[in-house]
């Protein structure tokens, strides 16, 4: 019986309690300086557990109750609310809501090699000015680089210029065959002058 007289009162409470409007929230979200839209903002209501973003323009658009509280919030941004009016007069309200940056100063860390300061002092003066030279002059040495330069990939420029030899064939081979060297009288020239020069002569 308590039971039942209970439930009644609830469901007396629940018929007495006026019904929220509901309305059409929609806005545009700026930065500080009204210059630049910020999509994807996330806005929700907390109490009610959902909520929409922001697209690429700044627009939003969602459902809310009069009375809702509406959070904005956004990775580095101040988060910001806005309460809907009780005493809307039309079924929608529309915003213009610009969000500053949330600036913040992290604490100075210092970071040393060592566990302190003393011993980092001590490693210091333990360094080998000599096997450190000799270690930077074998890194140097024309071996080296000359195999190091061996094993490097071609740079922007050789590849951009490869690009344009391979399409400069492929126009040749498009409107007629490849000439052969041994067939053009320019080249039998060049190449009689260079042994006149002597450009062949080997060198003892």
């Amino acid at each position: 019986m308590t039971a039942g007289f209970f439930f009644s009162i609830q469901e007396g409470v629940a018929q007495d309690a006026p019904e929220r409007k509901i309305l059409q929230l929609s806005g545009i979200i700026l930065n500080a300086d009204s210059t630049d839209a910020i999509p994807g903002v996330n806005i929700y209501v907390p109490r009610k557990g959902r909520g929409t973003t922001s697209n690429q323009f700044g627009y939003f658009s969602m459902p809310v109750a009069a009375g809702d509280s509406v959070v904005f919030s956004f990775i580095g941004l101040q988060r910001q609310s806005y309460v809907i009016p009780d005493q809307a007069r039309d079924d929608k309200v529309s915003l213009v809501l610009t969000m500053a940056e949330d600036e913040f100063t992290l604490g100075e860390i210092e970071v040393m090699p060592y566990p302190t300061e003393e011993e980092f002092k001590a490693a210091v003066l333990a360094i080998n000015l000599d096997d450190e030279i000799t270690l930077g002059r074998g890194n140097l040495s024309p071996q080296l680089l000359l195999r190091w330069a061996e094993e490097m990939p071609a740079s922007g420029n050789e590849n951009f210029r490869g690009f344009q030899n391979q399409q400069l064939m492929q126009l040749q081979d498009r409107h007629g065959p490849r000439s052969l060297p041994l067939l053009n009288p320019f080249a039998w020239r060049d190449f009689i002058r260079s042994i006149k020069r002597g450009d062949l002569r080997r060198e003892d």
